[in-house]
């Protein structure tokens, strides 16, 4: 007896990353010393302290039972303390506090919570590949938001149709942002507070990268801006910050009302997180933040070091002041997927095409910045023999 997917898997967009991965492994199976610039997965350890607290709890019987529904109340206040202590925001830990297993969860489900099939989604164009999967699992409308390099990748909301404006119901933001680095300002977050409060459209603000920012002051918190949490929510996680990427654990805060629906949503497809995680996530929120410090200077230091060599072959990187990626140009007479692909199979060096990202992404690859040198001087010496640039 045979199964069919059902008709809305089959509408799910392509998995980009595992497309990505496919070829670069092919490359490495053949014999290929492969410098993969591709990849968007931390590559430091989890910090010792972190895995110290997560050894004890493990061991402790009562973190073996069903977690509590909506989270642990301990995590939930280290969270609201966070932002107290980080960004200046208030937080009530239970009606404004949501603890995810991984961010994706949330950035995904909170359509199926609060929309309904035919509403409009703004998405930015480009943007995180996975935010276009609620499309299909709510059956939504798609409208793209362009980030152009004139406008710094922020987008530009009097350029948006005004039928477009009136049929918005949710609005997705990414910074400090995955794929281009760029940085929100102050100013550009008050005008989305704006926007979304004349036109009742809600803000998402995906912070996945909030604490990697190579500025004197840190990236900004939507939620900083006055009144943020009367028209949405800042999705965070654990992932980048403390490279727990594997320990899935994240969270949102915010407008209390999208928090309900995605606790009730959540009630009905999970049972949290295993307590132990939490126990972890606690404790490194709680902590005095100098590994994240350390962190943020060592992709610094990477950010740097490639910015270098990539100039020394005449290849001008878009200078974002975020993230741990590099956006880099396409040269003249490729299209990103032709440039991505000559390099892998020419110079035997991995990196994301742009238009991976959404049609927005044209004209540029994504770099990461996740591995030590002397690997980036190399691949740019590899790229150099091509003689693109």
């Amino acid at each position: 007896m045979e199964f069919q997917q059902a008709n809305i898997l089959q509408n799910l967009p392509k998995q980009f990353f595992a497309d990505l991965v496919a070829k670069v492994n092919s490359q490495i199976a053949a014999g290929v010393d492969v410098i993969n610039l591709g990849q968007g997965n931390p590559d430091q350890p989890t910090p010792q302290f972190i895995i110290d607290a997560m050894n004890k709890a493990i061991i402790n019987p009562e973190n073996h039972k069903y977690s509590s529904f909506r989270g642990a109340s301990e995590l939930k206040e280290a969270i609201a303390n966070f932002y107290q202590r980080e960004y200046g925001v208030k937080l009530d830990p239970e009606q404004e506090v949501c603890i995810l297993g991984g961010s994706k969860i949330g950035l995904v489900e909170l359509p199926l919570a609060i929309l309904n099939p035919g509403d409009t989604l703004l998405l930015p164009n480009p943007g995180y590949p996975d935010y276009l999967s609620s499309i299909a699992l709510a059956n939504l409308k798609l409208e793209l938001l362009p980030l152009l390099k004139s406008n710094n990748f922020l987008p530009d909301y009097t350029q948006l149709d005004e039928q477009v404006i009136q049929d918005a119901k949710l609005l997705y933001l990414n910074y400090p942002n995955n794929p281009t680095g760029a940085i929100a300002t102050a100013d550009f977050y008050q005008k989305t507070v704006t926007f979304a409060k004349e036109n009742k459209i809600g803000v998402v603000q995906d912070f996945a990268y909030g604490a990697i920012g190579f500025a004197e002051q840190p990236p900004r918190s939507f939620l900083q801006t006055p009144g943020a949490k009367d028209v949405g929510l800042e999705f965070n996680t654990l992932s980048k910050s403390y490279n727990m990427a594997g320990w899935r654990i994240g969270f949102a805060v915010g407008n209390a009302d999208m928090i309900e629906a995605l606790n009730l949503i959540q009630d009905h497809l999970f049972v949290s997180v295993f307590p132990a995680i939490q126990q972890a996530a606690t404790e490194a929120l709680n902590s005095n933040q100098k590994t994240v410090k350390e962190l943020v200077n060592l992709y610094k230091v990477r950010r740097d070091a490639f910015y270098r060599a990539a100039r020394k072959i005449g290849w001008e990187p878009y200078i974002g002041g975020g993230s741990f990626y590099a956006w880099m140009p396409v040269p003249k007479g490729y299209t990103s997927q032709q440039f991505a692909d000559t390099l892998l199979a020419k110079a035997g060096v991995a990196v994301a095409p742009g238009t991976g990202f959404g049609s927005g992404g044209e004209g540029f690859v994504r770099v990461g910045l996740l591995i030590d040198e002397p690997r980036y001087t190399e691949a740019c010496e590899r790229i150099a023999r091509l003689n693109l640039f």
